[in-house]
């Protein structure tokens, strides 16, 4: 399970022109799942991205979680970061795994946030042509994996 995470001031996703999720100040997640992903990796990747501590303190120190921050999660379904580019130039698709698979674990971990932050988590619409509206603040990006656990 991979996840592209981005501080963000706002954010917002569309599709067919209709604004289906947003926040104001937060963490925009892109979400992606491999063939091998299990329901495992999403308790350690929902705390990770609710713990992060990635928003600036009193002293300008990126020492606050998204929870600390008083900010909002915005998630959304991203099966290209399990791209594989290795070979010519068009991005082969084979180690993300299919919608029966990831559609699902993406629905859990959306429950698994909204859970741990008692929030409800804005999302795109799973499988859908969608349009991502971001303002990254910092720019802080970081891009997370289940397989490399600490």
């Amino acid at each position: 399970m991979r996840v592209l995470l981005q501080r963000v001031s706002e954010a917002r996703v569309e599709v067919d022109n209709r604004i289906t999720g947003s926040i104001g100040t937060g963490l925009l997640l892109l979400v992606g799942f491999e063939r091998a992903d299990t329901t495992k990796d999403l308790g350690w990747m929902a705390s990770k991205v609710c713990k992060l501590r990635v928003f600036a303190d009193e002293n300008g120190v990126m020492n606050r979680s998204v929870g600390n921050a008083g900010g909002e999660i915005l998630a959304v379904s991203q099966f290209t970061l399990f791209g594989e580019y290795t070979k010519g130039n068009r991005p082969s698709w084979g180690r993300a795994a299919p919608g029966e698979i990831s559609q699902p674990l993406f629905d859990a971990f959306i429950a698994e946030l909204a859970s741990i932050t008692g929030k409800a988590v804005p999302t795109g619409i799973f499988g859908a042509d969608m349009r991502v509206h971001l303002v990254n603040d910092g720019p802080v990006t970081l891009l997370l994996d289940s397989q490399q656990l600490a």
